[in-house]
């Protein structure tokens, strides 16, 4: 039995054939899971913001009854504050860009209330509002974190969606870019206060 040269072009080029698509199916496999796997972090990342943002809520009506003591004529801020935390809670069950928009409002009419211990000396160096202020600036500080994770992790993620040849991967898994957790301009930097 003879093997002749137009024989062993086709055996060669079958097996490289199948060795292309055995390569083609692993890196269709790898690339989905690392799109599975940027989309979990996304998703971890977002529900460490979100235990962060319930810390903030369950620390601001505690904030609130302490100022009412000093500065109850002040109403008009306290009912703001209060407002602008019962909507950041309703917002909760929303995506980032609405929850950000209720939580931009939240950091403002806090920064209202803090702006108020600086009228009212005897609140200022009340030790409950100073520990109460203590504990949501670390929570602040904690969401500011959070916020920055989950952006970079959603960044990565939309980056691999939106990149050749993953992108393909991406669309054949109903893969979907993620939204960016973004603070408000006024937001960014440090806030001055005035009087």
């Amino acid at each position: 039995m003879s093997v002749s040269g137009g024989n062993i072009f086709l055996y060669v080029c079958g097996g490289l054939i199948c060795l292309g698509l055995v390569v083609l199916v692993i890196w269709g496999i790898a690339s989905y899971n690392k799109l599975v796997r940027q989309r979990n972090q996304v998703q971890a990342s977002w529900a460490q913001i979100d235990v962060q943002l319930k810390r903030r809520y369950d620390l601001i009506p505690n904030l609130v009854e302490t100022v009412k003591g000093y500065a109850a004529h002040e109403k008009g801020t306290l009912e703001a504050v209060i407002q602008a935390r019962n909507g950041a809670v309703a917002a909760s069950g929303s995506g980032p860009a609405g929850r950000a928009e209720a939580e931009n409002m939240l950091t403002q009419t806090l920064g209202r209330l803090f702006a108020l211990a600086e009228a009212y000396p005897n609140l200022k160096a009340n030790e409950n509002f100073m520990a109460l202020q203590s504990e949501l600036t670390g929570t602040e500080d904690k969401i500011a974190y959070s916020r920055q994770f989950y952006n970079s992790a959603v960044q990565t993620f939309n980056t691999s969606i939106q990149s050749f040849p993953t992108n393909i991967i991406a669309g054949m898994g109903s893969f979907k870019l993620a939204d960016f957790f973004e603070t408000a301009e006024g937001e960014r930097g440090p806030v001055q206060v005035r009087f």
